[in-house]
């Protein structure tokens, strides 16, 4: 299929993170772009204001009419249901209809790709790469599932020969991938619900890596079954970070590479998994042969992603982080960060379980990660693309968590909960829609300061 003879791009889930970031590099590029989405959204809102015309209703007679030609491509998510009057009413007339991920493999194909694959850290890691790449002057468009607080858009740059892409492994997306540089963060299992075993995930991370033809363009972690450069945080590795220490509230480190020390580099995340999601970056951009002057100086500019471990309020008498952690190793990873952070002090997590799938399957590691917290607050669980399951709920997984001071809450009674906690650090957790409450939690909070 070939891009430039396609005029208009038409979106069936437009206001998804990913959509949404291959909306706006074709709006970027001069295409028509239109679409819908179930509901409004910051997102929505935003694309919105950039000249593209979204509706919120399934409805045939909404689509733009000037759409209704051979040269529109449809763009669909994974999580449009099969019924969608609108998909298969293209479906039905044979447009060109695919997948986002399909779309991603075409555009990668004729560009430098870097393709940042698994099951925790890829929005972070994507996010500091291409950071890195554009600020180093590189001819670059990086797609990210998240929204880079440095630009405050979930597309870096508008570079037409140099991409930068999360390799997502949800529905085998990242096999349309064509990289020429990649990492793998971790592998976990996750998406049982499509995978069915570990082991098939693991099957199709092995699947992912034999994309990359050269060994030495493939950068993992150390206990991978997998074949590639190792990176590691204190540990003998290909690529070192090292000598790592804390001050002025960031991490000060030194990398160990191939064939130099670069010392002193400053970064400002927190969470070791944070430190292990920059040395990624770096090594990538360092096999590419970005100046090590450069990548230091992007690394230390680096502000992060919106709900990944983000600020939203500060201050010696209360501090509140949003995150997006739904799956248990990257809850522990927001505990890690906070104890690290705020040692003494007591901690509420407010975690809206996503999926209910993904609670059934890992409802006993929940448990475990949440019970690690002084006082947990459970809200119902975010269905996303699930019908609700049998037996499977909020109150099921708070009975397996162990601390005692725990409860359950609806959405509508969230805050009033929170600022009757005696809590000085309040962390709320999840990849449902717990995310548009933050402001109005943002606001109570700061009123009562």
């Amino acid at each position: 299929m070939n891009l430039n003879q396609i005029h208009n791009v038409y979106f069936i889930g437009i206001g998804g993170i990913g959509m949404s970031a291959l909306a706006r590099y074709f709006k970027n590029i001069g295409k028509n772009v239109s679409g819908y989405d179930k509901t409004p959204s910051a997102l929505t809102t935003e694309l919105i204001e950039g000249g593209i015309s979204i509706h919120f209703e399934d409805n045939i007679d909404a689509i733009p009419k000037n759409f209704y030609s051979e040269n529109t491509l449809v763009i669909i998510t994974p999580a449009v249901p099969k019924m969608h009057s609108e998909w298969n009413y293209f479906l039905e007339r044979d447009y060109h209809v695919k997948k986002r991920a399909e779309v991603l493999g075409i555009i990668t194909k004729d560009t430098f790709c870097f393709a940042v694959a698994g099951t925790h850290g890829k929005t972070t890691t994507s996010g500091i790469l291409g950071h890195i790449l554009q600020d180093s002057g590189a001819d670059v468009t990086a797609f990210i599932g998240g929204i880079v607080e440095n630009y405050n858009s979930n597309l870096i740059g508008g570079g037409k020969t140099i991409t930068v892409v999360e390799a997502d492994e949800f529905d085998r997306s990242f096999l349309h991938l064509h990289p020429n540089i990649a990492c793998i963060t971790s592998m976990d299992a996750d998406h049982l619900d499509i995978y069915g075993t570990s082991e098939a995930i693991e099957e199709s991370f092995i699947e992912f890596a034999s994309t990359v033809e050269n060994k030495n363009n493939l950068f993992i972690t150390k206990e991978l079954p997998i074949e590639g450069v190792i990176c590691a945080v204190n540990e003998e590795a290909v690529y070192k970070a090292f000598n790592v220490r804390v001050g002025d509230g960031s991490y000060v480190f030194d990398v160990q590479t191939p064939t130099e020390i670069i010392k002193d580099l400053h970064f400002g995340l927190p969470g070791r998994h944070n430190l292990m999601n920059a040395l990624m970056a770096i090594a990538m951009a360092n096999l590419f042969g970005t100046p090590t002057d450069a990548i230091a100086k992007a690394i230390a500019s680096f502000k992060g992603i919106k709900r990944r471990f983000s600020y939203q309020v500060k201050t010696a008498a209360k501090v509140y982080i949003d995150d997006y952690a739904h799956h248990p190793t990257e809850i522990n990873a927001v505990f890690q960060a906070v104890r690290e952070l705020y040692p003494n002090q007591k901690v509420l997590a407010v975690f809206q379980p996503h999926l209910f799938s993904r609670t059934r399957d890992f409802a006993d590691d929940f448990a475990k990660s949440l019970s690690s917290f002084d006082e947990v607050v459970l809200l119902d669980i975010y269905p996303a693309r699930e019908l609700p399951m049998e037996g499977i709920n909020s109150q099921w997984l708070m009975n397996k968590i162990t601390n005692t001071n725990k409860k359950l809450v609806l959405k509508d009674n969230l805050i009033p909960v929170i600022l009757a906690s005696d809590a000085t650090v309040i962390v709320t957790i999840g990849a449902g829609d717990i995310g548009e409450l933050v402001p109005s939690i943002k606001k109570a909070i700061d009123e009562t300061l």
